[in-house]
């Protein structure tokens, strides 16, 4: 599977550039996905450098770069390069699956946020709103929460309060008391039923309303807020002085949570009190003073790339 059909990643000059790769150093791809962006982290790698790939997907395993030419070592049955190891893990978990290989500190840690566009083009997956499949959602197949059974036992509170925050839906109180009027008389099981028992009362254009709708349930789903929150709060620990954290973004809620912590190392909004000086020292240096974001000419060879930030920090010393 190449990666062109799996995945193509965005920002992949920006992101490099970005990491400031050492030849020899120890770098992490928090979402290995098709591998795009480990595959150019690897170029610039050395015999002893090394890469840790972490992806919740197991299917991502597929996609990992064999010892030559970067094949893909399952279809083409080749070793796979000895620098990278794959943890079929959520980078929520990464201080304590990089400690299992013996590794307490890395040169640079890259996250890139989105989902794949495998898994958007997978219909069986239930991300897109274009085919009709089980409403299901998860990136990690091994969990049991599932966006059917979000939406089939949520209380109407809760529901309220999870499209709003998540997919900014303008008629979030309306739509989750639609839900839970309708879900004792109507199927949500499939996409194609979740969105007909809803179709009165969508707001504007369709397309871009279930897209927020969907885009909400899928960070419920898969806590995906709470898992940034606990992979940024490891980064300061982990990094060696001048190693460098890189973090794509989609959407302004994850934003928001990297640009206050690469700025102050907690994910509050500061207080507007002239009197009180709470200003807080953060173990990190911002590089790009305003997100980078994709070119016109990569938005034309992936429309996709349109809402992708990146931000980058580096590990000051502190003294």
């Amino acid at each position: 599977m190449s990666d062109g059909v799996y995945h193509v990643p965005v920002l992949l000059n920006e992101v490099i550039e970005g990491l400031h790769i050492k030849p020899e150093g120890i770098y992490v791809d928090c979402t290995f996905g098709g591998g795009g962006h480990s595959r150019a982290i690897l170029e610039k790698l050395s015999v002893k450098g090394k890469l840790v790939a972490f992806d919740q997907d197991e299917e991502a395993r597929k996609n990992l770069p064999a010892g030559q030419a970067g094949l893909p070592n399952v279809q083409e049955g080749l070793p796979v390069d000895e620098r990278i190891t794959f943890i079929p893990q959520n980078f929520r978990h990464l201080q304590r699956f990089l400690r299992l290989q013996n590794i307490t500190s890395v040169d640079g840690i890259l996250a890139d946020l989105g989902v794949s566009s495998h898994q958007f083009d997978e219909a069986g997956r239930g991300f897109s709103t274009r085919y009709n499949a089980e409403l299901d959602m998860r990136m990690d197949q091994r969990q049991s929460l599932t966006a059917f059974e979000v939406v089939n036992t949520y209380t109407e509170q809760r529901l309220h309060k999870i499209f709003e925050q998540y997919g900014e839906v303008t008629n979030a109180k309306t739509l989750a008391r639609k839900l839970v009027a309708v879900r004792s008389t109507s199927s949500l099981k499939t996409i194609d039923g979740f969105k007909n028992a809803l179709r009165e009362i969508v707001k504007g254009n369709p397309n871009k309303y279930f897209a927020q709708v969907f885009q909400a349930l899928r960070i419920e789903v898969n806590d995906e807020l709470g898992a940034l929150k606990e992979m940024l709060l490891q980064i300061p620990s982990l990094l060696k002085p001048g190693g460098r954290a890189a973090i794509i973004t989609f959407h302004s809620l994850e934003d928001r949570l990297v640009k206050n912590f690469f700025r102050r190392g907690s994910f509050d909004e500061p207080e507007q009190n002239p009197f009180t000086n709470t200003e807080t020292v953060s173990e990190l240096k911002i590089i790009t003073r305003k997100p980078v974001v994709p070119t016109e000419e990569e938005l034309k060879k992936n429309p996709r790339s349109r809402s992708a930030k990146l931000r980058v920090a580096e590990k000051v010393m502190m003294v």
